[in-house]
């Protein structure tokens, strides 16, 4: 329950701006965000190694009963652009907490999300997983809570309605009364907009392969987490993709 309350509030969205015009473009770089630099094999690794630990720990508990799981049970649910999605808003959220000189207290444990996050505590992916829950509130906590709009409240909405764990297809005023105040929708458009001015700040450069970039998120449903990945959010609202360059003069248009 400790870490239920500790992640409720927790959901949050950013856009990385791809700066392929700076000569940031090696194919064996899966991002770039400023001088930090996450390679694909690197990627590659902490998929991996979640994947081989998720399979043994399947097979661990299938083999008390005699029984042998197929392959497709023993893989993890996890993705390489969840990985990437992961790294790159660590490494922001990293950078946007130093700036403010927040202290982020170390409260979420792998152990902790390991079940709701369906891969073993041991794996790396849990580790960061852990590490990002505790930079994201921390930061959250320092930034006012933005002006909730239909187009905001949509786009969690149907962030959340890919993973399944949400009635589809409602209209935007039956999202509203689901929703209640909105509060965590505030909170992830405000600390959109803290990342989106760090990303812009340190120079932050995706792999095409890895596009459009999304931020982990999590929510409580009162029973469970859910766990999903949410695109950029103005800091006003609307849904935008920033993940490729844009002409001048459209950039100068969208703010970007």
């Amino acid at each position: 329950m400790r870490a239920r309350r500790l992640l409720a509030a927790t959901v949050a969205a950013f856009g990385v701006l791809s700066l392929g015009a700076c000569g940031k473009s090696a194919p064996s770089v899966a991002a770039y965000v400023g001088d930090t630099t996450y390679s694909v094999a690197r990627v590659d690794d902490i998929y991996d190694d979640v994947q081989a630990k998720f399979g043994a720990a399947v097979r661990a508990q299938a083999a008390q009963t005699g029984a042998t799981p197929p392959p497709e049970q023993q893989r993890s649910a996890v993705t390489r652009q969840d990985v990437v999605n992961l790294l790159v808003s660590l490494e922001l959220g990293r950078r946007a907490v130093a700036a403010r000189g927040v202290s982020v207290p170390d409260q979420v444990t792998p152990e902790q999300l390991a079940p709701e996050l369906r891969v073993p505590a041991d794996a790396e992916y849990a580790k960061l997983w852990a590490e990002w829950i505790d930079i994201s509130q921390a930061l959250g906590a320092t930034l006012p809570p933005a002006e909730l709009s239909d187009d905001a409240v949509m786009a969690v909405y149907h962030a959340i309605e890919k993973t399944g764990q949400i009635q589809a297809g409602l209209p935007v005023v039956k999202v509203r009364q689901m929703f209640g105040e909105g509060g965590f929708v505030r909170a992830a458009t405000a600390l959109s907009s803290a990342l989106r001015e760090e990303a812009r700040q340190a120079g932050a450069s995706i792999n095409p392969r890895y596009r459009p970039i999304g931020v982990p998120s999590v929510v409580s449903t009162g029973q469970a987490l859910v766990f999903y990945h949410l695109p950029y959010i103005d800091q006003d609202g609307p849904v935008t993709d920033i993940s490729t360059p844009q002409a001048p003069a459209a950039s100068a248009a969208a703010g970007a």
